[in-house]
């Protein structure tokens, strides 16, 4: 026997409290990396929401403090300071440091509420080097610091003129032995600030940046409605008015509240979000496929009583009448089942049949009183329809025999010798010059090169019929292996590394960004499977007494000079494109998995890069140049 014969009770470990987060953080905010470090903010913001669908809070404040810490205030009632029966502790305390405690299980505090089922602070405790909060109720001031999640001692550090003033101060340091960064990105955190302002009607939340100065305060009044105006700031409606409807339903001891709001643009992208107490189910659920049925029966109902569908034969697919809609649709559930325990798939059934209901009602309606926009809407989906079955035929050229045919991959791919997807890489190089270096400089065992020349249709204003007619779009979706559209697989993906390999300057950034495009919006789950990658090649090599230096930005270069070579450096040389790099170059700056820096490319909130991609690579010129103005002191200027 081997060592399976030393397993025994001695083996069984037990984790209390806290130390089971510490052990197995991914399991309880989905990664260690920025995502995860991210997540720990929500967390925080998300209890102070509760406050505001309870009633009891209309301000949030979240600061990104200079030491990279972050604190997030809101003026609810404050975490009772009082003893917590069960445990003689405070139940501050108890809150932050025992997994599953919080005041969200009775149905009485809070009628709804998100969060991770009671887990979200103390999980934000167990992951940070230093956690300090401040609670003011009860006419007083309290305060207490954790030590690795381990508290020091609740305080009352001062009164208070008045006992209605109340509220939550909570500062955390993330733990950099957890961490991969410990590094905020302000972009990132204002994006889930605006939604959840979009989401929660008069509340205002302010993001401040003190490393930066930035500061931003968010209130939507009209909620949703205004959410939808947003995402399609730089679209062309098909109707001025949003349609807008809020229904609610009796579930057991609760109410469920529904709200949709939607806006049909003229554009063939679909930007369609769903939230469940406030959080972005990504994977949609019951409550979208509630919406997608009763949005697909209604239009084709319309259409086939006023004889709009002589065009085509049968009726309108949900594809087609999605084609150009945005829409956001967010629930609130006194009993939220989530799939999963990052949730992003709701799995409530009688959420769909609620939701279904009300949809049927007020469209049918709204098409029925205003029927220039429903034959606009049905024209529309008819061309959309027509465009479908151009792209089915399409889709046919870029089916794959099988994972190991090789016959049918396109003729210009090296493919690798490894059939294990999770160990394949895939290198999407600019140009054929660059493919030559790609080729032979690349590890055969594991790496293949698709070189692929120049630039392709903009996904963002075509149909995928038009997308599909360019050949390396073609090669790309076979070389990938998992088809697209209704045979689209992601188990059938032949790499799970796609390394998009663009020149380090303007034009190469252009080509990097049509690609991704195409790929976010037609085969999006590649990058929510984190399979899409950026490649990062130097832009300078500096060589000082026999040592090599790679500068990734013009600022780096110039930091080596100075304080590497003293200013004088033996020799500067510029890559102007991958394509001069020799074979030994380019392995060893950009495709060495031991030297190289890869970016991967994830969409954490998809409304946000729904908003980005219209804005970069859509019609609208206006929003576009406004962009590029408020950003350019961000940039990176570079010759060329």
């Amino acid at each position: 026997m081997s060592q399976g014969s030393d397993y025994s009770a001695d083996s069984i470990q037990t984790l209390e409290g806290l130390e089971a987060v510490r052990k197995r953080p991914a399991m309880y905010i989905g990664s260690t990396d920025a995502r995860g470090l991210h997540h720990l903010v929500y967390e925080v913001v998300d209890n102070a929401i509760d406050e505001a669908l309870a009633g009891y809070c209309d301000t949030i404040e979240v600061t990104i403090h200079e030491d990279d810490s972050v604190s997030v205030s809101d003026d609810g009632r404050g975490i009772p300071v009082d003893t917590h029966r069960e445990s003689d502790r405070p139940a501050v305390e108890v809150i932050m440091t025992v997994l599953h405690a919080g005041g969200k299980f009775d149905n009485k505090s809070y009628q709804v509420s998100g969060g991770l089922h009671g887990v979200g602070v103390s999980v934000v405790n167990a992951l940070s080097h230093w956690l300090e909060v401040t609670v003011k109720r009860d006419g007083g001031v309290f305060q207490e610091r954790f030590d690795h999640g381990e508290p020091e001692g609740l305080e009352r550090v001062r009164d208070l003129e008045s006992d209605e003033e109340t509220g939550t101060n909570i500062r955390f340091w993330p733990n950099a032995d957890i961490f991969e960064t410990t590094e905020f990105v302000y972009s990132t955190l204002q994006s889930r600030l605006r939604e959840l302002a979009f989401l929660n009607p008069g509340v205002a939340i302010t993001i401040t940046d003190e490393r930066t100065d930035e500061h931003e305060t968010y209130r939507y009044d009209g909620g949703i409605r205004e959410f939808v105006e947003y995402l399609n700031e730089t679209k062309t409606p098909l109707h001025d008015e949003v349609v807008y409807f809020a229904d609610e339903a009796e579930v057991g001891d609760g109410l469920v509240q529904v709200e949709v709001a939607m806006q049909a643009t003229a554009g063939v992208q679909g930007s369609i979000h769903a939230f469940a107490n406030n959080i972005n189910t990504r994977e949609g659920g019951t409550h979208m496929t509630g919406f997608k049925t009763a949005l697909t029966r209604v239009v084709n109902d319309y259409a086939t009583s006023h004889g709009l569908l002589k065009d085509i034969d049968g009726t309108l697919k949900g594809e087609d009448i999605r084609e150009g809609l945005t829409a956001v649709i967010s629930i609130k559930h006194p009993d939220p089942q989530f799939e999963g325990q990052t949730k992003t798939k709701l799995g409530n059934s009688e959420v769909r049949g609620i939701v279904e209901s009300a949809m049927h009602e007020e469209l049918s309606t709204f098409m029925e009183e205003h029927p220039d926009t429903a034959e606009a809407l049905v024209s529309k989906a008819v061309e959309a329809a027509k465009a479908r079955l151009a792209a089915k035929k399409a889709e046919e050229l870029t089916r794959r025999k099988s994972a190991l045919d090789s016959t049918s991959l396109p003729g210009k791919l090296a493919d690798c010798q490894t059939r294990d997807p999770e160990k394949a890489e895939l290198f999407i190089v600019e140009g054929d010059s660059a493919g030559g270096s790609a080729k032979q400089a690349r590890n055969p065992e594991f790496q293949a090169i698709l070189p692929l020349f120049g630039k392709v249709l903009n996904a963002e204003k075509h149909r995928l019929d038009r997308v599909l007619e360019n050949e390396k779009i073609r090669n790309l979706i076979t070389a990938i292996g998992t088809g697209i559209g209704e045979e689209f697989d992601i188990e059938d993906a032949r790499y799970h590394k796609i390394i998009l390999m663009t020149d380090a300057d303007v034009d190469g950034a252009h080509i990097r960004t049509l690609y991704l495009t195409f790929l976010y919006r037609h085969m999006p789950a590649l990058l929510e499977n984190g399979f899409v990658y950026a490649a990062q090649p130097p832009l300078y090599r500096i060589r000082h007494k026999g040592e090599t230096y790679d500068a990734m930005t013009e600022a780096e270069r110039e930091e080596i000079i100075e304080e590497v070579c003293d200013g004088k450096p033996d020799q500067v040389q510029r890559f102007k494109g991958l394509g001069e790099m020799n074979p030994e170059q380019l392995w060893e700056t950009t495709m060495n998995p031991e030297n190289r820096i890869l970016k991967r490319i994830g969409v954490e909130d998809a409304a946000a890069a729904d908003r980005m991609f219209s804005v970069l690579m859509g019609d609208a010129v206006g929003p576009r140049k406004q962009f590029i103005k408020d950003h350019a002191e961000d940039a990176e200027w570079v010759d060329i």
